[in-house]
Parts: C-alpha cells; sequence; structure tokens
C-alpha cells in the first residue's frame, strides 16, 4: 500500500488511528501488529519509565528500553530452545513486570501467549496446558512450580518450565526446569548474532495472527480457548482511545489478573498505544495500600473491588466521631444532589456546585485522598453488573465512576458509557468500529473487528457462538434505547420461569443484594418454583466486626453464619432489597452459605463468579430445605 491510498487518520492524545473507527487495513500510529506497536513505542520513548514494581518495598523504575532488551532476550532464547510460529506458552504468574515482558517477547517472534491463573489448581493447569498443547510453562515461583511437578507425566509436550523467582529452589535439578536469569543468558548470546532476526519477525507477523489464547472463567462447563488476533486487540485499543483515553502522563495500577483480557488491555496493550506508566502491584492483598501510593489517573476494576472500597469507608464512618459521622453525612447528601446532574453530563446549578465545593473542600477531598483516589480523572468498572446505587455514591463523593461491558470474545471491550456520554443503569453504547443489535429473542449480538476468531481447535462451539450471518451471540439479554444506549436484562440461561410462569432475571436482584454491607454474593432461586428464595455469601469482615461490635458470639465462620443474630442481620437486608421490587420477583427465604469459598472452590471461577449450576447442585440440601 503506497502512501496515496493509506487510509485518512485520527489524532487522540497524539495517537494516530483511522479516521473511521473499524476500517481496515487498522493502525495505530502507522502498525497493524501488536509487535510493530511494541517495537516503535520502546524505539521512541526509551529511557523513560515504562513500569515500576517494588523491590524490598522501595517503588523501582523500568524504562522502555528495558522493557524491549528483556521481551528480545525471552523472544530470541524461547525460538533457541524450540518454540516455533503458531505455538503457546502459557505464564502461571501474578501480576507483574515479567508477564508483560513475556507478553511481547512471545508475541514478537510469532508465539501465542496464555495466562493461568495462580488460584487454577494443579489438574486445571493440566487441562490448559494440554488444550492449548503449550510448548512452555511460565512459573513465578516455587508454590505454583509444584503445580508443574504434579503433572509433569502428564504433559509430556512441554519442552521447558521457565521460574521466574529462585527461592527456595536453589538445589533444584530437573532438566526441564530454566531460571529466568538463565533464560536471559540464552538471549543474549543469541542476540550477538541475530544481526536484526528479532526485528524481521515482528515484520512477519500479520494482523489476522492469533496473538493470545484467553481461556474463559468456565461457567458453564470447562475454559474455552478464546483466539484474539493481532487485529482484535488493535481493534479494542482504537475503541478504548475514543472512549477511555490515556494520556502519556498518565500513572496507572495493575491489579487483577493478566489472565483476565479486561486487565490486559488496561494494562498492556492500552499503555502501549497513549504511552502511559504502569505501576504493578505487590499482591491482591495490597492493593487499596498500593492504590493509595500510585494515586492514579485512572482505576478499571470488577464490581467488588469497588464494593469492598465502599464497604471499607462504610466501617471508617462507624468507627469516626459523631461530628465526624455528621459532616460526612452533610457532604454526602450534597454530593448526591450534585450527582444528579454530573452523572448524565447536564450543567449543575450554581447552589449545588457552591454547596458541593464547599463540603468537598471540608471533607470529600480527604476522604479521596485517604482512597488513592484525589487524582482519578476517570474510574471504570465492568466484568459483571454493578448496582445503580453504587455507581452514584461513587459520583457523589467527587470519583465520577462508569460502566462497560466486554466479553473475552470481543476483546475485553464491547460497549462503554463515557463521562460525555452517560446514561446509569445502562453498560453504554457501542464502541468505536462497532455494531449492536437486539435479536428477536432478546439477546444482545455484536460484530465488529474486536470479534474474536473462534476458540481453539473447537470448531463446534465456535459454529454455535456466531449466528448464520456473522454475528456473536453474547447469551445476554437486553433492550437498546433510541439513543443507542443498552441495557442488559440477564443472561438467557438464568433466566427463571416461575411456577405461576412469571419470567424473571435474577441478575438486577443479586446485583442490589450485593449492594448491601454484609452480603458478598447472592444465587437466587425460583425456577419452576412458586416463589423465590435465595442462597448468600455473607461478607466475612463486615459480619464479623458486626459480631464482634453487637457481642455475638462464634469460633469459626460456619458457627458465625449460623448465629441468630447474623441471619436477622441478613433478613433485615433481604427486606430492604425486597422493597425495590415487584411482590412477584421478592426473596421469600434465604439460606446462608457457611463455607467460605475462595477461588481454590469449584463454585467459583478464578474472577470470583459464582457458578450458578454448580452452586444450586452442592448446596441443594439448602434448596430443598427453604422449599419444604
Amino acid at each position: 500500500m503506497n502512501a496515496s491510498t493509506l487510509p485518512a487518520q485520527k489524532i487522540i492524545n497524539g495517537v494516530s488511528f483511522n479516521a473511521t473507527p473499524g476500517q481496515r487495513p487498522l493502525r495505530v500510529d502507522g502498525c497493524v501488529t501488536v509487535g510493530e506497536l511494541f517495537h516503535k513505542r520502546c524505539t521512541e520513548l526509551s529511557d523513560r519509565t515504562a513500569h515500576r514494581e517494588k523491590d524490598l518495598g522501595i517503588w523501582k523504575s523500568y524504562s522502555w528500553s528495558d522493557y524491549w532488551k528483556h521481551a528480545k532476550w525471552i523472544g530470541l532464547a524461547l525460538r533457541e530452545l524450540g518454540l516455533k510460529r503458531g505455538e503457546v506458552v502459557s505464564i502461571l504468574s501474578e501480576d507483574r513486570k515479567e508477564w508483560a515482558w513475556f507478553d511481547m517477547g512471545i508475541q514478537c517472534v510469532g508465539g501465542i501467549a496464555a495466562g493461568v491463573y495462580t488460584t487454577d489448581s494443579a489438574s486445571q493447569l493440566q487441562y490448559l496446558i494440554s488444550d492449548s498443547d503449550s510448548r512452555f510453562l511460565i512459573v513465578e515461583n516455587e508454590e505454583q512450580l509444584d503445580k508443574f511437578f504434579e503433572i509433569e507425566n502428564e504433559v509430556p509436550g512441554l519442552l521447558k518450565v521457565i521460574i521466574l523467582e529462585e527461592e527456595g529452589l536453589h538445589d533444584l535439578d530437573n532438566p526441564k526446569c530454566l531460571m529466568i536469569q538463565d533464560l536471559y543468558a540464552i538471549g543474549k548470546q543469541v542476540e550477538v548474532h541475530e544481526n536484526g532476526w528479532f526485528e524481521s519477525e515482528i515484520q512477519k507477523t500479520t494482523p489476522q495472527d492469533t496473538a493470545i489464547l484467553v481461556y474463559t472463567s468456565g461457567t458453564t462447563g470447562q475454559p474455552k480457548g478464546a483466539m484474539l488476533s493481532n487485529e482484535n486487540i488493535l481493534a479494542a485499543i482504537e475503541a478504548g482511545a475514543h472512549s477511555l483515553p490515556t494520556l502519556a502522563s498518565d500513572e496507572q495500577l495493575c491489579f487483577l489478573p493478566l489472565c483476565h483480557i479486561l486487565e490486559r488491555d488496561v494494562s498492556i496493550y492500552f499503555p502501549l498505544a497513549a504511552r502511559s506508566t504502569v505501576n504493578f502491584a505487590e499482591s491482591p492483598e495490597t492493593v487499596f495500600a498500593n492504590l493509595q501510593e500510585v494515586s492514579p489517573a485512572t482505576f478499571t476494576a470488577v464490581p467488588r473491588v469497588w464494593e469492598k472500597i465502599y464497604s471499607q469507608v462504610q466501617v471508617m464512618k462507624q468507627e469516626a466521631s459523631v461530628t465526624g459521622r455528621i459532616a460526612f453525612e452533610m457532604a454526602l447528601k450534597v454530593g448526591m444532589d450534585r450527582a444528579e446532574y454530573s452523572m448524565k453530563n447536564n450543567p449543575i446549578p450554581i447552589y449545588v456546585a457552591v454547596r458541593f465545593w464547599i463540603w468537598d473542600q471540608l471533607v470529600l477531598r480527604n476522604l479521596r485522598r485517604m482512597l488513592g483516589m484525589d487524582r482519578l480523572r476517570r474510574g471504570g468498572s465492568g466484568a459483571a453488573p454493578i448496582s445503580p446505587e453504587l455507581l452514584k455514591w461513587y459520583w457523589a463523593i467527587g470519583v465520577p465512576l462508569i460502566e462497560g461491558f466486554g466479553m473475552t470474545e470481543t476483546s475485553g471491550i464491547a460497549t462503554l458509557n463515557t463521562l460525555e456520554a452517560n446514561k446509569p443503569g445502562t453498560i453504554g453504547k457501542a464502541v468505536a468500529g462497532s455494531d449492536i443489535r437486539i435479536a428477536e429473542d432478546g439477546e444482545i449480538q455484536i460484530k465488529g473487528l474486536n470479534v474474536f476468531q473462534g476458540y481453539w481447535r473447537n470448531n463446534a462451539k465456535t459454529a454455535e457462538t456466531f449466528t448464520a450471518d456473522g454475528w456473536l451471540r453474547t447469551g445476554d439479554l437486553g433492550k437498546m434505547d433510541n439513543d443507542g444506549f443498552v441495557t442488559i436484562t440477564g443472561r438467557s440461561k438464568d433466566i427463571i420461569i416461575t411456577a405461576g410462569g412469571k419470567n424473571i432475571t435474577p441478575a438486577e436482584i443479586e446485583s442490589r443484594l450485593k449492594f448491601s454491607l454484609y452480603i458478598s454474593d447472592a444465587v437466587v432461586i425460583g425456577d419452576g418454583r412458586k416463589f423465590l428464595t435465595a442462597l448468600i455469601m455473607i461478607d466475612q469482615e463486615h459480619v464479623e466486626k458486626f459480631a464482634q461490635d453487637h457481642k455475638v458470639p462464634f469460633s469459626n465462620f460456619a458457627s458465625l453464619c449460623a448465629a441468630q443474630e447474623i441471619k436477622k442481620l441478613i433478613e433485615a437486608e433481604v427486606a430492604a432489597t425486597n422493597e425495590k421490587f415487584a411482590r412477584v420477583e421478592q426473596i421469600k427465604d434465604f439460606r446462608l452459605i457457611d463455607v467460605l469459598l475462595t477461588a481454590e472452590d469449584d463454585e467459583l471461577t478464578a474472577t470470583m463468579k459464582l457458578k450458578r449450576g454448580l452452586v444450586e447442585k452442592k448446596h441443594s440440601h439448602l434448596i430443598d430445605d427453604m422449599y419444604n
């Protein structure tokens, strides 16, 4: 293609995109693959900081040059050890700079990077390695390496296991295992003689080549490997630039698992285009402390994180002085008045703006500083429904929080609200370059360059996922208003049809239950039954505090759930939720799941979503008890 036939361009925050979103060939700053964009950025930015990570409690910076040379050593070494184009490398690690280095190094030499959740069991790891036919496995530490040792004989196709942390492994003697420093050494040796081979491999990659393999969470069966091409990822980058602009000066915090496409987008791919700096959280347990330290410009999280921050503020309020509680409530009331206008980008009356400014100076600004949100330009929520009341609460304290929707199969991004076009209670409009339609049965269907290539070695499932005319079936039911804003009403597989013939989608009821300080999750039951009931997971931290404050005796989690005072507490929360729904949609009875579930349990996916069918099956005795 010569210069005269190149598509017209649009510049967004110093990055060029096609003037018409979704137009082929899709180019980001003239690049048509992720590897090209990576090479361009590292060459251009050189000594500027790309990543920060804590080392012995101190934040340490790593430049774009560091990013490039480590990715290059990784790519060269993997090819030297036997990786071929189109083969898969699995990464089993918490978030850290090496995750991004491996992702780029693998892609630059034509490999396919696939993430594995650190909470996955050895048997789940075996399934993923075998299904993807991975040739290499990257493990973070001794704990993750032990999972490989459990399944070593079942995954003979693995050439090498590369270990990122040596602690506790100095005496390791296994011919398949290789320390990261030894991998770098191989890459450095190859680099001496490669004479531009790495750069030429980047140029061999095409937009249609599969870049990454992202396994679905497995809520409806075994995980499936979604193949995302270079073009898919660039389409997500383009959509993000239009609707979720990131600036070169932005600081970001990476903390959700990079196996998840949402975090992969916002912490690896979007920063490639934006030139922003990514700070890696120390661990999932330190996220809130790291948030305070980094004070990012943008922050994207799943609803459970936003719910937890809200819960922390409620606890802080309870522990404050009487004067402090009154001041916060008055500030929040004014904030709620302002949110009525600001959430919809409507002009704020002067008397509301002045009152908010006063209370912001006195209370809310300090609260945002305590939360690490004093520089936050935009918060984002996705991956699951979030309560509209929770959204409004954040806007009230001065944190603009918008909701969007995406799937692994849409490269993580499909619809978005924006600060300029926001309709609370919806998931926003179709992103730039995508189209959305509502099928006759109410299913939301999507088409665009962000839609995946299909499932890895599973043509049957791929065919099921697309309509005859090529639209992606999301499995979500919804509606679209005249302005193009989409509202999800439920999952097609989750619809409850009561014995009286009433169709009920449980998602909204469950979402409102989870807005409670004391409820972390819920599953509404009632298919074929005369009335609705619910299985409820309590929030351990806040229910334990309630028990301690009210001198409720308990010895463990099960006894806490069994306490009559706790049952009455949850009963009051259920009653408050029922007031928002019609009689046929109200919860008539509930039971508490008295087992503390974690991502290692079968009932939860790695992204902490309840597997509805498995929960109902495992706790059928509780369900039977409610209806008997």
